[in-house]
């Protein structure tokens, strides 16, 4: 018998003799540090499916099946108990005239967690009031999965939404609101869809780009078997320990050099240009004024710092702050989704010029995901993200326009981010086929 099937054994007979009151059980597992999640999650039948590793690493967690639901975080929130998790997010524009058929929130209580934390295992249960149900459930799980396999798929061809034409139109009305002070800036985002001449699996995407992407969350939230969002972002929304907050304005995006000399001039130029220093300084002025309420101090970093990625580089600045007595994670959510640096400022006259001019629906993309606990909740803004359903394929991306933006570097700016994703299939996302420009400076 495997270590995992003593710990789901040892997991049964707990729940079976489990008292009425007791909530959550806790398994001490002893896998090797080489074990991968992705290949166990993507062997299990149970929905909901949830994938999450931390940016820095030190956690990982897979939870599958519902005991409870939740369409309000907030309620979510109250209902759990201190050692208990609720895991999902909140999309961009669900549950909105534009978006009906997304969810605005969803949130699960899961049956079944693995957790890796700093090199220790433990497989969890919260417990439901229908024990034979979740024996039921538990006797599904897969114990011997087989490894996922590298992405074989090949681009055939792909489209966008908006198209170039209608991109550069957005951006001068965009530059229209700006200078008649509608608002001070707006995020305007592409779907690329590709179409591959044999479809992707969810964890095949999840675990290639967890290999190629590093310093980024990495997740994946499947409701069933037919719809997956996956992602790997950098940016992180919040991260609260008890009244300790951490979050962050990561606005300001250069490529990568060919070469270091190249890197290192790229990245130095973006440190030095107004036009992104204070793309990035709206989007810090945004968040402390809506924290300033909950807070009862902050501390903001005085100047950007560099975040290098695979494909591009940005300028970002941390903010950590105390909260006030009171304060839910629900209640940042509120405050803080979606920030400056996914949709503009101010946020409701960006808002709205997105619904009016953006051709597709975010749904789950440049929303938040990750999970709400009652002293620890980390979210992820759901950048660099792909929505799988069947066989359809579409990668998202976003660019802050503000004065001196130019639809032609915008446009590769999309490229350059819609490549953490697009590269993983061996091919570069550019219309003529030939490696993308990895300059693309912006106008200063």
């Amino acid at each position: 018998m495997t270590a995992l099937q003593q710990a789901v054994a040892l997991l049964i007979t707990k729940i079976k003799q489990a008292s009425i009151t007791t909530q959550r059980l806790l398994v001490k597992l002893e896998l090797p540090a080489n074990t991968d999640l992705i290949d166990w999650m993507a062997a299990q039948t149970l929905f909901p499916k949830f994938y999450w590793q931390s940016r820095d690493c030190r956690e990982e967690v897979v939870a599958l099946g519902q005991v409870k639901t939740f369409t309000d975080p907030l309620i979510a929130e109250q209902v759990i108990t201190d050692d208990q998790r609720v895991w999902g997010g909140r999309s961009f524009d669900g549950h909105t005239d534009r978006n009906r058929r997304c969810l605005s929130s969803f949130f699960f209580l899961p049956l079944l967690e693995i957790i890796r934390l700093d090199g220790e295992w433990h497989l969890a249960a919260n417990m439901s009031d229908d024990k034979p149900r979740m024996l039921a459930m538990l006797q599904k799980i897969e114990m011997h999965p087989e490894a996922v396999t590298d992405i074989d798929s090949r681009i055939l061809s792909r489209s966008y939404s908006p198209d170039f034409d209608r991109w550069s139109t957005m951006i001068d009305q965009a530059l229209t609101g700006i200078a008649n002070n509608e608002f001070e800036k707006v995020v305007l985002a592409r779907r690329t869809t590709l179409q591959l001449d044999h479809p992707v699996l969810p964890a095949q995407l999840l675990k290639a780009s967890r290999g190629s992407n590093s310093n980024s969350f990495h997740f994946l939230m499947a409701l069933d078997a037919g719809h997956c969002f996956v992602g790997s972002t950098p940016e992180r929304l919040f991260q609260r320990h008890d009244r300790a907050l951490q979050t962050e304005a990561l606005a300001g995006t250069i490529g990568r050099g060919a070469d270091s000399q190249e890197d290192q001039q790229l990245a130095q130029w973006l440190l030095a240009d107004t036009k992104n220093r204070y793309e990035n300084r709206l989007v810090v002025d945004d968040i402390v004024g809506r924290l300033v309420p909950q807070c009862e101090s902050m501390n903001v970093s005085p100047v950007p710092e560099l975040v290098q990625l695979r494909k591009v580089q940005h300028l970002k600045r941390s903010i950590d702050g105390q909260l006030n007595d009171a304060v839910l994670s629900a209640d940042l959510l509120d405050s803080l989704q979606p920030t400056a640096a996914i949709a503009g400022l101010p946020r409701d006259a960006a808002l709205h010029f997105i619904a009016e001019h953006e051709p597709f629906a975010r749904g789950w993309y440049s929303g938040a995901v990750g999970y709400i606990g009652q002293q620890h909740s980390e979210f992820c803004v759901a950048i660099r993200s792909a929505m799988i359903s069947g066989d359809d394929l579409h990668l998202f991306a976003g660019a802050g326009i503000v004065p001196g933006s130019v639809a032609d570097s915008e446009w590769k700016e999309l490229d350059r981010k819609t490549s953490t994703l697009c590269s993983l299939f061996e091919q570069p996302c550019s219309d003529d086929g030939k490696i993308i420009d990895k300059m693309g400076y912006k106008s200063a």
